[in-house]
This record gives structure tokens, sequence and C-alpha cells, in this order.
């Protein structure tokens, strides 16, 4: 019998059911249950946590269109024993009795279980589920890090723990040790640790971007930086790690670094819903934005559900830092109105009211004044600069970067970093191919234009393609498409339509290499297909080259003087490719109509033996 549930897991820090550690369950569709079983449930947790001595603290039940999740709070060093504990009380709370056991033979009516894996607690006897229960608790518990814990709480240190090792403090501030070899709590040198300055930065569009402008300002205020992104873990701009590492292991990884005196974290969404935060106290965390994506996923069906979600970066703001939002997102408004924590607002107009009325009361706020960034901290108004003259912004038409801006900003200034410094950061940040890779990267052959960037949701699509199409003149538009297979088919259609609004000449669409997630190869292809179709787009403009470094090769083949090709590339490995052939294509002088290169792989395959 499969499980009732479709994901159990660990939440190892601060998240979105509640401010501390425990575990989750997902109850997806095709489970049918009642409130009954619902509260069953919660007695089932009640009667685990006093059976183990543990706390009766947070419970949540949290119903949506798609099932429900249940979380509850367990101790940080039994966590695998909590999401046992989850299960069995999910499985005790179901009506299952019947259909665990089967007659030894026909017409007895003696019955066997058929659902006990050993080791596990049985559903059907919840005294030996205890006793279970008891022995793998037991098996699990580690006094020592628990102590360790609760004394770097006291001394207001990080601690981040993973299955190997624990560390506490922070960058050159941090001691770590093996996960079984733990001093007592007593034998630490608490004087030689602390933390560093430290911001986390979500949102839907433009995390990557606000990180590495962060990330430039904290270096140029003379602080070694470790930052943690989609990209993967970089020291001083040098990569450590390759890779997504937008989670809890990416911010361990930076944190951890010996030489860090600042710390900036990429803290994306399914980071967030699996584990939780990696550290529960921050100087500032931003919420860029809040837009259509990734719903369908662990209940998360709209915007209001995803801004939630994004907002659990706010249990990790405390009276000393700054939780930096966007005041042009209505969502982000109306959500953030309960919270208690110091906010600081963002616009495109730094006279909205919403930030007008912010300044007043002596909030921080930061927007666009007569064509200039103005930062207001206190009763102080710095001026950053000329937004056009900001190399992010493409002469002021990248509307959404000037948000992105604008947020890194505040967060500095959250940080304690200089205003002069950020404005000469903001002066000459993304002029370079090296500042903001994957995002926003121009190349020019003759009166052609190729951009290349991550934009992968209708609204980061929108704004990307606002921003650059004033270069299409009277020239085509040429575009590659694809996206994750872990969208509901309704999202990957409103990719689509976003695209079919430019009317391009040429769409070639892709699949993402290791990004399907359960979708056949060329089924989200087939989707758009459908979708531009209907939003009007001619069938003869419409190609098919799913693997992505040939889908990028098609429309650099078919462009012509004058025309804008459009590149989201996705995949790290295939855009590194892509990079490596555009500055080729410009080291060699190349234009539009001339042969392209042979990619290595071809050139190898012709050589004769």
């Amino acid at each position: 019998m499969p499980e009732p549930f479709e994901d159990s897991r660990r939440l190892t820090g601060c998240n979105f059911y509640f401010p501390g550690t425990g575990a989750a369950l997902e109850i997806g569709r095709g489970v049918v249950f009642d409130d009954a079983a619902l509260a069953r449930w919660r007695e089932h947790i009640a009667m685990a946590r006093e059976a183990l001595g543990w706390m009766d603290t947070d419970v949540v039940i949290r119903p949506h269109r798609s099932g429900a999740s249940l979380a509850f709070a367990a101790p940080a060093d039994q966590l695998y024993t909590a999401t046992e504990v989850n299960e069995w009380a999910w499985w005790s709370a179901l009506d299952v009795c019947l259909l665990l056991r089967a007659p030894t033979h026909a017409g007895e009516n003696n019955v066997q279980p058929r659902y006990h894996a050993p080791g596990h607690a049985a559903v059907w006897d919840a005294d030996g589920a205890l006793r279970t229960l008891r022995a793998v608790a037991a098996a699990e518990a580690n006094a020592k890090m628990l102590a360790l814990r609760a004394a770097a709480a006291a001394h207001d240190l990080p601690f981040l723990a993973d299955d190997d090792e624990i560390s506490i403090g922070a960058g050159d501030g941090s001691r770590a040790w093996r996960i079984d070899a733990l001093p007592a709590a007593v034998s630490v040198d608490w004087p030689a640790l602390h933390a560093i300055p430290t911001a986390l930065v979500t949102g839907s569009n433009g995390k990557t971007t606000t990180v590495r402008l962060l990330a430039a300002m904290t270096r140029a205020q003379g602080w070694h930086t470790a930052h943690s992104c989609t990209d993967g873990v970089f020291f001083d701009g040098q990569a450590l790690e390759s890779g997504d590492f937008s989670g809890p292991t990416g911010a361990r990884t930076a944190l951890r670094q010996p030489r860090a005196q600042a710390a900036i974290l990429e803290t994306a969404r399914g980071g967030m819903l699996r584990r939780g935060l990696a550290l529960c106290h921050a100087q500032a965390c931003v919420v860029t934005n809040v837009s259509a994506d990734h719903f369908g996923e662990y209940g998360v069906h709209d915007l209001d559900d995803l801004a939630a979600v994004k907002l659990t970066v706010a249990r990790a703001i405390h009276d000393d830092g700054l939780l930096v939002l966007n005041a042009d997102d209505a969502v982000l408004q109306r959500q953030a109105a309960p919270l208690q924590c110091p906010i600081g607002w963002f616009a495109l107009d730094f006279d909205a009211p919403l930030l007008a009325a912010h300044r007043a009361g002596g909030g921080a706020t930061c927007g666009v004044r007569d064509g200039r960034l103005q930062l207001s901290q206190g009763r102080q108004t710095h001026d950053l600069g000329a937004i056009a003259a900001m190399p992010l912004t493409l002469g002021g038409r990248a509307r959404y970067n000037i948000a992105n801006i604008a947020a890194a900003s505040l967060a500095a200034g959250a940080l304690g970093v200089a205003p002069q410094t950020m404005a000469a950061t903001l002066a000459q940040f993304g002029a370079g191919h090296g500042d903001n890779p994957g995002r926003l990267q121009h190349w020019r052959f003759g009166t052609l234009d190729v951009y290349l960037d991550y934009a992968h949701n209708p609204d980061g699509l929108q704004g990307f393609l606002q921003a650059v199409a004033a270069d299409q003149r009277s020239g085509r538009l040429g575009i590659i498409l694809g996206h994750a297979g872990n969208r509901e088919d309704e999202s990957l259609r409103a990719v689509a339509t976003t695209v079919a609004a430019f009317r391009p000449e040429l769409v070639v669409l892709k699949d993402i290499g290791g990004y399907e997630r359960g979708r056949a190869s060329g089924e989200i292809a087939a989707i758009m297909r459908d979708a531009l179709l209907a939003a009007g787009v001619n069938d003869a403009a419409i190609e098919t080259q799913l693997d992505e470094v040939d889908a990028a090769r098609r429309p650099l083949a078919w462009a012509r003087e004058g025309d804008l090709i459009v590149l989201p590339v996705h995949e790290l490995d295939a855009r590194a490719k892509v990079v490596a052939l555009l500055d080729t294509l410009r080291a060699h002088d190349w234009r539009p109509g001339t042969p392209l290169p042979m990619p290595p792989d071809a050139m190898q395959q012709d050589t004769p033996p």
C-alpha cells in the first residue's frame, strides 16, 4: 500500500510554521481525510511527545487546496525521530487498520499486518510503537549538541548544525567540530567567537543580482565577504562551490569560511520550506518581490501563500536588524502589516505615500527622486547617484534592477556599509561581464544585440524583455524558451503567453537539463508550443531544439543585422558553454549571417581517427 503522504522532512531551523526545529508532513491529492483524522493526528503527536519527554509546543495543521501540511516542533537533536513520529501519527490517524491487515488463510479471522518496515513504529500497536520511538529517540539523542546550542544562544552566537558537524559563530569568529567529537560547553573559548554582518535575500525575481550587488558593496567596504546563491558559494568573488546553493547548505558553507567578515546569503523558497533557515539572526533580510512561480508545491497555491513563505526570513530580524521590503508589491504590503520587526521600504518612487509616511516616523527608505537614488536612514538622506548612470539599469530602462539596487542599498546600510561606498559600487557594478554572470549580459555584433539572462517566470520575463526591447529597433526578435518541470501547466502557459506578447519571429523551445523534475523530455516544450499558437505566434516561427546549448545556437544562426536575440539560459554548464561561444564570436569579430564555429563536441566527432 502506498504511503498516505507526499513528503516527510526535518525542519532544521526557523521555518514557515514556527521559530524552531521540528518535522513536517505533506498530505497531497488522492488522500481522503477529514477534520476528525486531523484531530487524531494531533492526539497521537501529543501521545508521542509525552512518551518521549518532549515539550508540548508548536503544532501546526495547515489545510490547503491540494491537501494539508502537518508540522510540529521537536528537539534539534532528534529530528529523524520526529519524522518517524509524524509518519506514525498520520498513519494512526487514518482509518487504515483493515487495509493494513490481511487474512492468513481464507476463512480465518486471525489477521497479520502487511505494512510494517522493521525498526519503524507499528500502526496497529500504540504501546509497541511508543517503545520503538523511545528506542529511536535514545539512539539519536545528543546531549552535548543541545548544551552547545543553548550556550551559543546565551552568548547570542550563530549555531549551525548538519549531519556531520556543528559550528558556533560565523566567518573569522567561528569554530567547528565534528558531530561525533563535540566538546563540553564549558571548554569552548567563547570570547574568541563572534557573529559577522549577515544578510538573507529572498523573493521571486532578482535574488541573485541583489546578493551579488550587496556582496560587492561589503567587499568595497573592506570586508572579506562570502556569498551563496543559485550559482554557487563564493569568497571575495571567487567560486568555492558550483551549483544551486541557495538553501541552508550554501548558507552554512558561506558562514563557515574562516576568513569571512560578512556573509550575503540567497535564501530560496524551496530551502525554507524543506528545511527552514540556516540561522535565525541576521542584520538584514530582503524580500525583493513576489510573483507567480512554484505554485502547487508544499501547499503554495497563490501569491499570498508565496509571500507568507518568503516572509519566513522575518523570523531572523531582531531589534538590531532590518527587514527590507518592496513597497511596490501590494501583496508584501498586506502581509507585512502584522510584523513587529524593524522594516525598511523601497520603491521606484522615493515619494510614494508609504515611503513618505515611513520616513516621517524615522523609518529607513530608498527610491528614486528626479532620476537619482535616495537612501534615507533615520533623519538623514543620502544621494547615491543618477540611476541612468548605473550600469545595472541599462540607462534606466531595467526598472526591475532599479528595485534590486534600492533593496541592496537599504540592506547595505543595515549591515554598516557607508553611503559613499554604496554610491561608488553602484556607479560601476554591472559594467563587466564578471559582475553579474547570467543576468542581463549583453553582446553586440555589428547591429545585432544578444542578451543572456536567467529570467524564468512571467514577471521576470516581462521586465527583462521590456528593458531590452528598446534595442530591437526595426529588427526581428528571436528567443529561446523553456522551464523547470516542477511548475503547474498553467504556469508554463503563462510564461509562453508573456513571450508571445512581444511578437517574436523565432521561438526555440528547449528542455533544461537536470530540471525535468518528473516530466518527460519535450513535455514542457509541447505545452509551451500550444500556448504560443493560442496567443497568435505563427506556427512557422516555433521550433524545438531540446538541448539548451543547441537551442541557443539556432537564433544566432538565424539572426541578421538589426535583430535582437534573447537567450534565457538556466542550467549552469549550458550557460558557461553559451557564454564561451558568445565570447569567441566577439573575439573573432563575427557578424550575423556568417557561419558559427562548430561546437567542440561536433569537431571531435568529425576528426578522423
